[in-house]
């Protein structure tokens, strides 16, 4: 069986199957991912740290379908999750509470009372505020919450400024220069341990000079922490890992940031995302309409911003093809936009693309990460459906939305019926 998304005799595959017949059956707007490239993601990190003690803990929020969660559970992954929610979905899906660290800036008591009860394996506390609520929240069930503490050590990912998140000037994590304080001050509280130390330099890094940096900077601090007799457990240096051609493999990163951490006597946490899933994921698209206007052309598909918001958030740019072949003859330069009222909806401007007709299928590759996960109901549009590939077919594993689920949170909803005016009537 073909493994993630390639050509036969002119058509896309996804692990083997065809994804007109995959559109065909399910409608589109569709999201598509691929069980075998998943799997294959997960396993080269896992393997590429193989060296010391480690934990890949995917970064659920990239894509937190259940059925991508269940197959990650099933490969032996842990979770970074960053709210409420995904921590309750990871748990669900088979994800055990020692695997998963808890992170964002913003937890709420709510919040920090299951993942206490659950019994992680670390709250990554983004401050001292937060060590002390978690504290009492511990404490007030009778228990001892592991915490680790975000530091900050101002490296620049070179990355998109939405997703830089290492600066000095981001709301994430303290200035790693306050960390032994901060431990210091949190040794006579009887509601936490401090076991760890996180950061999470941004996303979409393609650079390992960032990477290793991080990883430099946590081990010295590590170092720092354990002759002060601080026991270190786990030293978590983030994810951010970039996808596309010129990205870093999981060898190559394991290559940069390994040698600042072999022989050391804690374990490694990693937390990719988008370079497990963003690779094994398509939104599927038809063409609704082909455009030409003042020497443009403009394929007009029904899919919008609302689907895949990354392209008018970060002006992200995906790689889009045809499922089925065309002629040479019939390249295009066009811009592939979707139907949202807004002139931000653009997946790509300028694409050299086969010439485009009325119901045509395409695909935006490298979708499976921050796609389905960041859609909306902007301009009442329903989010769309996702499937799963697995042993040889495809899986439905989220219904598409109804018209129904859009209104049924507003209440109790009676259809009225319409009356129309003649003209002229009194």
């Amino acid at each position: 069986m073909t493994a993630g998304f390639e050509r036969t005799n002119g058509k896309l595959l996804c692990d083997g199957v065809s994804l007109e017949d995959v559109a065909q059956k399910f409608g589109t707007p569709l999201y598509v991912y691929s069980q075998t490239l998943i799997e294959e993601n997960f396993r080269r990190f896992d393997a590429a740290f193989a060296s010391a003690p480690h934990l890949v803990c995917y970064a659920a929020k990239a894509n937190s379908n259940l059925a991508v969660l269940t197959l990650l559970s099933r490969v032996g992954s842990g979770a970074d999750v960053v709210s409420g929610g995904e921590l309750r979905a990871v748990l669900q899906c088979g994800i055990p509470a020692d695997r998963i660290v808890f992170s964002g800036v913003g937890k709420t008591d709510e919040e920090i009372a299951t993942g206490v009860a659950a019994g992680i394996l670390a709250f990554n506390a983004e401050s001292e505020r937060e060590i002390e609520k978690i504290d009492a929240i511990a404490r007030g069930s009778g228990s001892v919450a592991r915490v680790a503490l975000r530091v900050n050590p101002d490296i620049d990912a070179k990355s998109h400024p939405y997703i830089s998140t290492g600066l000095r000037q981001n709301k994430f994590g303290v200035d790693i220069g306050r960390a032994r304080e901060i431990f210091e001050n949190a040794r006579g509280l009887a509601g936490v341990r401090m076991v760890g130390i996180q950061a999470h330099i941004g996303s979409q890094i393609f650079e390992a000079g960032p990477l290793a940096a991080t990883a430099r900077e946590l081990s010295s601090l590590a170092e720092t922490l354990s002759a002060a007799g601080f026991a270190i457990e786990t030293l978590d240096i983030g994810g951010g890992i970039g996808i596309g051609e010129t990205a870093l493999s999981p060898e190559d990163y394991a290559a940069a940031v390994l040698p600042s951490l072999a022989g050391r006597p804690f374990r490694v946490l990693i937390e990719p995302g988008r370079a497990i899933t963003g690779p094994a994921g398509v939104l599927l698209t038809r063409v609704l309409y082909v455009k030409e206007e003042r020497g443009k052309t403009f394929v007009i598909a029904d899919a919008g911003m609302n689907d895949l918001l990354r392209p008018a958030l970060y002006q992200a740019a995906h790689r889009i093809e045809h499922v089925d072949s065309v002629p040479n003859d019939r390249r295009v330069i066009a811009d592939i936009v979707g139907p949202v009222c807004e002139t931000a909806d653009c997946f790509l401007r300028g694409a050299a693309l086969g010439r485009a007709e009325e119901g045509d299928l395409l695909a935006i590759r490298d979708a499976g990460a921050y796609g389905f996960a960041m859609a909306s109901n902007y301009n009442f549009r329903l989010r769309p459906a996702e499937v799963l590939v697995e042993n040889g077919a495809a899986r439905l594993v989220r219904r598409r939305e109804t018209f129904e689920d859009l209104v049924r949170p507003e209440g109790v909803w009676t259809p009225v019926e319409s009356t129309r005016v003649k003209s002229g009537a009194s």
